[in-house]
């Protein structure tokens, strides 16, 4: 599906949406260059998911990862600073997979190959300054 927005709260809408539509297990990943909107996009995904409300939402860049709700826990990643596959085993992905969890990955793409392949994949492109194109991709 291929969505447009031209506001960054019609961006957390969508993004609320997707959201009440997630059942864990998952893996979502959101990918788009910096300033995409990849963050915006998950402040309205946490909300929908009742995780957690958007202005608890930050970009995980310098800490990785943060946490957000009960069961299910939903985990919101950002392996941007991230360049090598050992940097990326000392985070303990795998015990993610394992849980009935939500995991939202931004530049998840630099480790593709390393993440389950049963995903969601959102891509996100700037049109100009406050419009987007979103395209959400299922993929096993």
């Amino acid at each position: 599906m291929t969505y447009r927005t031209s506001s960054a709260e019609e961006t957390i809408e969508l993004g609320r949406r997707i959201g009440r539509a997630l059942t864990a297990p998952r893996l979502v990943l959101l990918i788009g260059d910096l300033g995409a909107g990849k963050t915006t996009l998950t402040k309205g995904i946490i909300e929908g998911l009742g995780a957690g409300a958007q202005e608890e939402v930050t970009s995980p860049t310098f800490a990785l990862m943060h946490e957000f709700g009960e069961a299910p826990k939903t985990y919101h990643l950002d392996l941007y600073r991230l360049d090598r596959l050992p940097e990326l085993e000392t985070l303990g992905l795998d015990d993610l997979w394992d849980e009935e969890s939500i995991v939202l990955v931004e530049w998840g793409e630099k480790f593709a190959d390393q993440l389950p392949p049963r995903r969601m994949e959102i891509r996100l492109s700037r049109l100009d300054e406050d419009s987007r194109e979103i395209v959400v991709n299922e993929t096993d």
